[in-house]
């Protein structure tokens, strides 16, 4: 992965128009904090998760950002629409059913567009490198050979993750496999990725997992991750956030 560490953002490299912020789940891991609260309200560092997020979109450059609501869904939708006024905000409705990552993709893809889309969960939290991660991806993407790029942080750098880490990947940055059961994958997704809207295809009924895409993006060879060149944390237990605090203020 070090030729593409080593990457640069290009000031032509087009940052794209929309994102999609993952905010519909329903936090159990979080609890007894999300009893009351959705868990991208949750705060962390003096401000709710999702503000955190929406702090980098505007930085990089995004300017409308459709986000999912299902659990407490009003207090969500307040928040997000009244609150982020230089951000045109949208609503993709799933009070009736809680669609998972893939299905919440395929109930707002007519709100997504045509071209290569931001999706950012709304529950994580991560600080810029020398460059911004947003613009790192821009232009790191490609559209002739890929559908999904997805932004990676060494499994040593993943602060607070309890897994085992996501993805192997080549040198070239290509996604080769899948952590296997009972094994080690060197590179932990962060929750940032720029997926193209052609993926959404031949899904099936129901909530699902993004993996579906993943999986048939990673076989066909149109599936690449860059590395995220700053901080990353996994911020999904209450016992995560004085830790995560704690490496914020020592920098």
């Amino acid at each position: 992965m070090t030729r593409q560490q080593a990457l640069r953002p290009d000031p032509q490299a087009i940052v794209p128009g929309t994102a999609m912020v993952m905010a519909a789940g329903l936090g159990k891991r979080m609890r007894p904090l999300t009893a009351t609260r959705p868990k991208p309200l949750v705060e962390v560092a003096g401000k709710p998760l999702i503000d955190h997020v929406f702090d980098r979109l505007r930085s990089a450059g995004v300017r409308r950002a459709v986000v999912n609501v299902h659990y407490l869904a009003d207090t969500l939708e307040a928040h997000v629409t009244d609150r982020f006024d230089d951000i045109e905000v949208v609503v993709s409705d799933e009070r009736a059913q809680l669609m998972e990552t893939g299905g919440g993709l395929v109930q707002a893809r007519d709100l997504l567009g045509p071209a290569p889309v931001l999706v950012v969960n709304s529950d994580n939290l991560w600080i810029d490198g020398p460059v911004d991660a947003i613009k790192l991806l821009s232009h790191r993407w490609d559209d002739a050979t890929m559908d999904a790029l997805l932004l990676v942080v060494p499994y040593a750098r993943a602060n607070n993750h309890e897994g085992q880490g996501d993805f192997r990947v080549a040198a070239d940055g290509r996604i080769v496999g899948r952590r296997k059961a009972g094994t080690a994958a060197p590179f932990v997704f962060t929750g940032i990725q720029i997926l193209h809207p052609r993926i959404i295809r031949d899904w099936p009924e129901g909530p699902f997992s993004t993996n579906l895409f993943w999986s048939r993006a990673i076989a066909a060879g149109r599936a690449y991750a860059q590395v995220h060149q700053g901080l990353w944390f996994d911020v999904g237990t209450p016992g995560a956030i004085p830790r995560t605090e704690a490496l914020i203020a020592n920098g």
